[in-house]
């Protein structure tokens, strides 16, 4: 039986759209992220919607209130976790929000990166298939399968 972590991960634009907010982790040595930027997110909880965990995981990391998201995809990643757990994750670009992200979070820092040089950052390997899905145009979402092994993606791909 294939029985996934369930988790959201975000992707925070600037008002004029040119630079989306990312996670540096790099406050816990210990973390399986450790030294990649990553968008905001986590785990969804028994009591919750993947659109109220969003909300939840943005408003805990970055200390802002999304006002406007959509759902810009879903992928599976088997494999994924530390531990060879499996991962079904909803992707969120949020276009809108109120507040002033703050700097630091438990799990690092947060910053304002340009879209066009997002992919030189260190991040998962992974994750360079998925991000021009989430920032393209095409109003349809994605639905994707990325099968990890050892924290390399063994294959991609995906439906619109």
């Amino acid at each position: 039986m294939h029985t996934p972590i369930i988790g959201t991960l975000g992707y925070v634009l600037s008002a004029d759209a040119r630079q989306v907010l990312l996670l540096h982790r790099n406050a816990r040595q210990n973390d399986q992220h450790f030294g990649k930027y990553n968008g905001l997110g986590g785990k969804m909880q028994p009591d919750e919607d993947v659109y109220s965990c969003m909300v939840r995981e943005i408003m805990e990391e970055a200390g802002i209130a999304c006002r406007e998201m959509s759902l810009r995809g879903t992928i599976n990643w088997p494999g994924f976790g530390k531990d060879g757990e499996s991962w079904l994750g909803f992707i969120f670009l949020i276009t809108a929000y109120s507040g002033v992200p703050k700097p630091y979070c438990e799990e690092g820092e947060l910053g304002w990166h340009p879209l066009e040089t997002i992919s030189s950052l260190p991040m998962w390997e992974g994750d360079r298939f998925f991000l021009p899905l989430v920032f393209d145009r095409d109003p349809r979402p994605f639905h994707g399968l990325m099968p990890y092994s050892q924290g390399s993606p063994l294959s991609w791909r995906y439906f619109r």
